[in-house]
């Protein structure tokens, strides 16, 4: 993927969420769903806090003695991203712990991470499948496409469920332990 189709990826992932949350007040940002899933304050929250962690990741990333380009894998991550059918477990260092006191706030917190990662990628000079890092979610190695593309379809996937939760579309919340 080019830089410039990432960076259209992360602006849709941020206006996903963004437009997910017009219309949410603090009484509903607050309401707890039936099931005991996530608030709309929990998802965003939860969403800040992996951007935050991720964007960490990427800094991170090591050269590879080549590029380690998967185009397969690539597609899976965005389908599976964008998949709320499919749980993933969210690892417990992202799970709403009530860092923020509204959605809105947790909201400016991600947006200036997402600032970074966009920064990040504006600025990164080579090949960025040939540089490897981590994810506590998928398995092995990712390079930083890969990871890019987390976290361009991670807000949206939130947005998904907010919308469900705002809306009342159903139970839309995602268990304890169940993110991403």
């Amino acid at each position: 993927m080019e830089r410039e189709g990432i960076l259209r990826a992360l602006q849709a992932g941020r206006d996903a969420l963004g437009r997910a949350l017009d219309g949410v007040d603090a009484e509903i940002e607050h309401r707890r769903p039936a099931n005991g899933g996530w608030t709309i304050a929990e998802c965003v929250e939860h969403v800040a806090v992996s951007e935050r962690y991720l964007l960490g990741r990427l800094r991170a990333a090591q050269p590879a003695e080549r590029s380690l380009e998967n185009r397969v894998r690539e597609a899976q991550i965005q389908a599976r991203g964008a998949d709320r059918t499919r749980p993933v477990e969210c690892p417990a260092d992202w799970q709403p712990r009530g860092r923020f006191a509204s959605a809105l706030e947790a909201l400016a917190d991600f947006d200036a991470a997402r600032a970074e990662t966009v920064a990040f990628v504006e600025s990164f000079d080579g090949d960025p499948r040939s540089w490897m890092t981590d994810h506590p979610v998928i398995p092995g190695p990712v390079n930083v496409v890969e990871l890019l593309l987390t976290m361009a379809v991670h807000p949206a996937r939130h947005a998904q469920q907010i919308e469900e939760l705002h809306c009342g579309q159903g139970s839309g919340a995602i268990k304890s332990g169940e993110g991403r």
